[in-house]
């Protein structure tokens, strides 16, 4: 009977957090079927260079919400950031790496900022970042003097909407897309073997050997299929190798890093987490340094492919993050979440944005339906809370 429950819990267990894969499944076979050109080679590049900023905002929001904050201004940071670099490379004419290094060092600026009032003065992230975006917001203004500029042109332009391509050839697709995600499969199938060889080894549940294997199967079929796709069109987009660095590497942080665990444990029991010599003040200055510094990496990216600057910009930027990492199964209170988690809450909803769209439904429809998924991904979170404590 023991190794029954044991099993059963491992189902439902592996439920609940691929639930939110199978639920991204679903809405792209139902987009798919409502519209023929959804998984066209073009479109599925489109998807890829219109929203891969709001997956890399996206990112440093799951730190931060797993500590137990948010973070209201990273739209406007986006914002002040890409000012800063058009400014920088259009107006000043220098070279585009000086205006990405000035835009990275006012994103850590910023978030340095932020952070200081939140970790050493104790004022909460929710009061500090809603002051952050007024204050990022007018400084664009005042950066840009009220006016756009625009156009980067040359290697600036093509950090967003540059594709490496050609690099080994292929007859009417890329070779070189094709093998960089074959070698990510077998990555990927390394890494989970071997923490599948890591839980036996301390004796806990597994799936079987076949189910694991399928696993295996399945995720390297849609991600060679992706890549075949991207091949069929114009190559593999520079901006996703950027997403794919940052992905991997916050994941490694999050996951297998001191810095990472000390989050968790700071937004599952602040007062456990201080008892035991964490030092939350230090941590949170970073979360909401690192914040900063992802927020000028996705102005970065928003300017190029913008190809200049707009006081307006990243309007609404955070609540996509924010809703993205709910989505993506962090929870409302702190302490739970995955870097993966939210790249899939935000690809739900660049799918469901660009689905939507091509089906020429109205804007105002399309923030109803962003507004009434991510409510029922948090009263999925709040009723997951509510039976597990009953399970107890």
């Amino acid at each position: 009977m023991t190794g029954i429950a044991n099993v059963w819990e491992l189902a439902t267990r592996n439920m609940r957090q691929s639930g939110i894969a199978v639920a991204f499944v679903a809405i792209v076979a139902l987009f798919s079927v409502l519209n023929s050109n959804f998984l066209s080679p073009g479109n599925i590049t489109n998807i890829v260079l219109q929203y891969s900023y709001i997956l890399i905002l996206a990112i440093g929001m799951v730190l931060v919400i797993i500590g137990g904050h948010i973070d209201l201004s990273v739209g406007s940071l986006v914002a002040l950031t890409g000012a800063v670099a058009a400014v920088v490379v259009i107006k000043g004419g220098q070279p585009w790496w000086v205006g990405v290094l000035a835009a990275i060092g006012v994103g850590l600026l910023a978030g340095a900022w932020q952070g200081f009032w939140v970790a050493y003065v104790g004022i909460p992230a929710f009061i500090v970042t809603l002051a952050g975006m007024l204050l990022f917001r007018g400084l664009t203004w005042v950066v840009l003097d009220s006016i756009s500029l625009s156009p980067f042109g040359g290697t600036y332009y093509q950090i967003a909407n540059g594709f490496q391509n050609g690099l080994l050839g292929g007859m009417g697709f890329d070779v070189f897309t094709l093998v960089i995600f074959a070698i990510a499969v077998v990555g990927y199938a390394v890494m989970q073997w071997r923490s599948r060889m890591a839980k036996l080894r301390y004796q806990q549940v597994v799936e079987s050997l076949p189910l694991f294997v399928v696993k295996i199967v399945i995720v390297a079929a849609i991600v060679m299929w992706f890549a075949w796709q991207l091949a069929h069109s114009r190559g593999l987009p520079n901006v996703l190798i950027l997403l794919a660095i940052l992905i991997i590497g916050y994941s490694v942080i999050a996951q297998r890093s001191v810095f990472g665990r000390h989050i968790y444990a700071i937004g599952g029991n602040l007062h456990a987490a201080q008892l035991s010599g964490v030092k939350v003040k230090t941590v949170n200055f970073w979360v909401m340094a690192n914040m900063g510094f992802l927020s000028a990496v996705a102005g970065i990216v928003y300017s190029s492919r913008m190809n200049g600057a707009q006081p307006g910009a990243g309007n609404m930027f955070e609540l996509d993050a924010i809703a993205a990492c709910f989505i993506g199964g962090a929870a409302v209170t702190g302490g739970v979440g995955r870097v993966t988690g939210a790249m899939i809450g935000g690809l739900i909803m660049a799918v469901m944005s660009n689905g939507m769209q091509l089906m020429g439904v109205d804007q105002s429809v399309q923030q109803v339906v962003k507004g009434l998924v991510l409510l029922l991904a948090v009263a999925f979170d709040v009723y997951n809370k509510k039976r597990a404590g009953v399970a107890r």
